[in-house]
């Protein structure tokens, strides 16, 4: 039996539409988030709350340790601000001021997790094209 050039070209297009909406499945079960979630950014609120939340579980801050690191961001953010307005060149002096002394404030169990942290988060940013 002779197929006609018709059914012949509905087949391939059922063919190539099932493959694409299998591929989009698979690309979206694989990803485990839709790609417009990803590419939001999160406010400074937002990034802020989970980073001290990431901080407090993984490094088991006490009370007067986040009470610390919230007064090391402030005054961070401050610096940070006055810095941008006056295109001042000290933007990484200030970060590493800071990591210094969030590294102070740890004691010497939570330091290597720490370190850990923030090559993990550098990582990240890299994999993203943040600095």
């Amino acid at each position: 039996m002779k197929r006609s050039n018709l059914t012949i070209a509905l087949y391939l297009f059922l063919v190539f539409a099932s493959g694409a909406v299998v591929g989009a499945f698979g690309f979206r079960l694989y990803s485990g988030t839709p790609v417009a979630a990803k590419n939001q950014k999160m406010s400074p609120e937002e990034w802020r709350r989970q980073y001290f939340g990431e901080m407090q579980s993984r490094l088991k801050l006490t009370q007067n340790q986040m009470q610390q690191l919230n007064e090391i961001y402030d005054q961070s953010r401050a610096r940070f601000r006055a810095a941008h307005e006056k295109n001042d060149t000290t933007i990484r002096q200030i970060r590493e001021e800071q990591l210094a002394r969030v590294r102070a404030m740890l004691t010497d169990e939570q330091r290597p997790e720490y370190e850990k942290l923030r090559a993990e988060r550098d990582a990240r940013a890299k994999a993203t094209g943040k600095k």
